[in-house]
C-alpha cells in the first residue's frame, strides 16, 4: 500500500507567546477544552471528572523523568554535555540505575567536535573527598554516541545522576532547567524511572483529583512507556510518512490488562504515550496469535498496526494477551515500539477517549490528533489559539470524547 501525508496539512502558526514556558501555581487550574463528538466547549482540568462519560478507566504513563543531562568536562577544560537516552550495557532500565561502578548508555553528546578522544568527567564531593564519574565514547550509532561510565564509590548509576544530571526540560521552552522544573515536569504518580521527557497530558493532575474521581466511580491504572528524545524530533520530509519513527520501550501489566477487558468500551488514555502503549498491544497479540510468542520480542513496525486485519478487535487482542500472560505466567508484558499514528485510515482498537496537551506543528504528535478526531483538528486548535489557551508541555489540556 502506497502511503503519502504532506505535512504541510498539519501546520498552524504557533506564536511564541503562546508557548507556556513555566507551569502553573496550580496543576489543575490549567483550562480544558472539551471536544465531544464535534462540539467544542471549555472548563478547567479540575473539572474532569464532571466532563467525561461516567465509570471511565483512565490510563497513566508513569514513567518518571530522570536527570539526564550532565555536564562535563575535558583536562582541557572543554564543556561537554552528556544527555543520557537509554541503558546501553546492561540495557534493562532497572539494572542500568541499580549498576554499580561502569555501565553504558546511549547518549547525545553536545560539543562532540571537541570530545574525540580520551575521557570526560565530573568532579564533585562525596563524604568530604573529591572524586568524580568519568566517561569515554565507545561508538558511534547515527546521532547517538555509545558511551561507557566509570566510577569508585559505593552509589548507583542512578543515585549519581540523581546528584550530578540536571532535568531535561524540552528544547522549545528555550531556557535551562530551574528548580521548579525538578518537579512540576514529572506527573505526580511517576515512579518508573528511565524517560527523558515528561508524559504531560499528566502533569494536570493532582492527589486531589485523582481521589475525587475514583469516590465518583472513576478507575485509574498504570502502564509505562519511556519517553524518548526523538518525541522532538520534527518531520523533516514534506511526506510524513518517509519521517522514521524513534522506539520507545513500554511494558503493561497483567492486571493492568485484565482491568482494559472488564472496562472495555470506556478506556480513556491519559496522554498521546499511554495511547501509543494501549495501541501497541494488538499487534502483540496478533503476533501470539500468527507467529507464536518468540515474535513478541521483536519491535513494533512503524506500520505493522495498519496490516492487521479489519475485523480484529481490540477486545481480542486483549483477551489473548491476557490468555497468553496467564498461561506463561508472565507479570509484566516488556517490549517496544515505533508506531505511527495517522489519519491515513488508522482504527483505533483499545483507546475510546483521549486526554491530552497542545502539539507542536507539523509533529507526528498532531498527526495522532488529527488520526482520532479527523479535521477538526483545525477547529479544535483555532479555538485554543483564540481563547488564550496555553501550549506544549506546560501549557493547557484538552479531551476529546467519543461516545
Amino acid at each position: 500500500m502506497e502511503r503519502y501525508i504532506d505535512i504541510n496539512d498539519y501546520d498552524y502558526p504557533l506564536p511564541d507567546e503562546k508557548i507556556a514556558k513555566f507551569p502553573l501555581e496550580e496543576r489543575s487550574s490549567s483550562k480544558l477544552l472539551i471536544w465531544h463528538n464535534g462540539r467544542i466547549e471549555e472548563r478547567h482540568f479540575r473539572d474532569l471528572g464532571d466532563v467525561l462519560p461516567p465509570d471511565q478507566l483512565l490510563v497513566f504513563n508513569n514513567a518518571k523523568v530522570i536527570r539526564a543531562r550532565m555536564i562535563m568536562h575535558k583536562p582541557s577544560g572543554a564543556r561537554i554535555e552528556v544527555f543520557c537516552l537509554e541503558p546501553h550495557l546492561p540495557a534493562d532500565y532497572e539494572r542500568a540505575f541499580a549498576a554499580q561502578g561502569e555501565c553504558q548508555w546511549s547518549c547525545i553528546v553536545g560539543n562532540l567536535k571537541k570530545w574525540k578522544e580520551g575521557c570526560v568527567e565530573i568532579r564533585f564531593d562525596y563524604q568530604g573527598q573529591e572524586t568524580r564519574l568519568r566517561a569515554w565514547r565507545m561508538s558511534e550509532a547515527g546521532r547517538e554516541q555509545i558511551v561507557r561510565f566509570e566510577w569508585d564509590i559505593p552509589l548507583t548509576f542512578g543515585e549519581l545522576l540523581e546528584h550530578l544530571g540536571r532535568i531535561p526540560i524540552p528544547p522549545y521552552l528555550n531556557r535551562e532547567s530551574q528548580e521548579i522544573d525538578y518537579t512540576r515536569y514529572q506527573t505526580v504518580y511517576s515512579k518508573a524511572a528511565g524517560s527523558v521527557a515528561a508524559p504531560t497530558a499528566g502533569l494536570h493532575f493532582t492527589p486531589e483529583v485523582i481521589e475525587g474521581m475514583k469516590q465518583r466511580g472513576f478507575l485509574f491504572e498504570e502502564v509505562t512507556l519511556h519517553v524518548g528524545a526523538g518525541t522532538f524530533l520534527p518531520v523533516k520530509d514534506t511526506d510524513a510518512t518517509k519521517h522514521p519513527m524513534h522506539t520507545e520501550h513500554f511494558e503493561v501489566r497483567r492486571d493492568t490488562v485484565r482491568t482494559l477487558l472488564s472496562k472495555w468500551g470506556r478506556i480513556t488514555a491519559v496522554g498521546t504515550t499511554s495511547v501509543r502503549t494501549l495501541e501497541s498491544l494488538p499487534a502483540l497479540a496478533w503476533r501470539i496469535r500468527t507467529v507464536g510468542a518468540p515474535e513478541v520480542a521483536r519491535v513494533i513496525g512503524q506500520w505493522e498496526l495498519y496490516d492487521l486485519p479489519a475485523d480484529f478487535t481490540g477486545r481480542e487482542a486483549l483477551e489473548i494477551l491476557l490468555d497468553y500472560m496467564e498461561r506463561e505466567d508472565i507479570d509484566r508484558m516488556k517490549a517496544s515500539t515505533q508506531i505511527m499514528i495517522t489519519p491515513l485510515d488508522y482504527r483505533f482498537r483499545i483507546v475510546h477517549n483521549i486526554v491530552t496537551n497542545f502539539h507542536q506543528p507539523k509533529s507526528t504528535l498532531l498527526l495522532l490528533v488529527s488520526a482520532f478526531v479527523g479535521d477538526d483538528w483545525h477547529r479544535i486548535y483555532d479555538y485554543a489559539l483564540t481563547h488564550d489557551f496555553r501550549f506544549l508541555s506546560y501549557g493547557d489540556s484538552s479531551v476529546f470524547i467519543k461516545d
